[in-house]
């Protein structure tokens, strides 16, 4: 593993502790050059399907995207980064049970937008107005009526 500090290939594990659902390794490192600790995750690389864009593209499935989609989402609001770790987690456990090897982009929008809806109004209306490239505020006020009429 290569040190993220010096790029040393050389290191011993100090720790390694098996995630709560089993599927994660987390080991602590120690850096034979430098010294300096760290962390890596193990999992098993699951066979994830290719994502089909709204033209027709063809992209692996990338789970940092989809991260990165929802903490824009999320930014300043009280969620925590384990939620969206686990929004993140679920997402990725049902496309990879389903044992497809495409999947519509669309579908994973929704997917995306199902789970922050139950997670955080502010959040899902944000990653609403991205996802479904809102033209204007008609746009923004209509998703908002919908979600008062939806929670109420």
């Amino acid at each position: 593993m290569k040190c993220p500090y010096c790029n040393n290939l050389e290191d011993k594990v100090i720790d390694s502790r098996i995630s709560k659902d089993g599927e994660i390794i987390r080991r602590r490192r120690e850096c034979l050059g430098c010294a300096k600790r760290f962390t890596t995750h193990e999992k098993i690389e699951d066979k994830l399907p290719l994502i089909v864009k709204k033209d027709g593209r063809r992209e692996p499935y990338d789970r940092d995207k989809t991260m990165e989609g929802m903490k824009k989402a999320c930014q300043k609001r009280p969620i925590s980064i384990e939620a969206i770790e686990k929004i993140a987690d679920k997402i990725e456990q049902d496309i990879v049970s389903r044992g497809v090897k495409e999947i519509k982009g669309a579908e994973l929008g929704e997917k995306v937008m199902l789970e922050l809806h139950d997670l955080d109004d502010v959040a899902y209306v944000r990653f609403a107005s991205v996802y479904r490239s809102f033209k204007d505020i008609s746009d923004f006020m209509e998703e908002v009526k919908t979600l008062v009429k939806d929670k109420g």
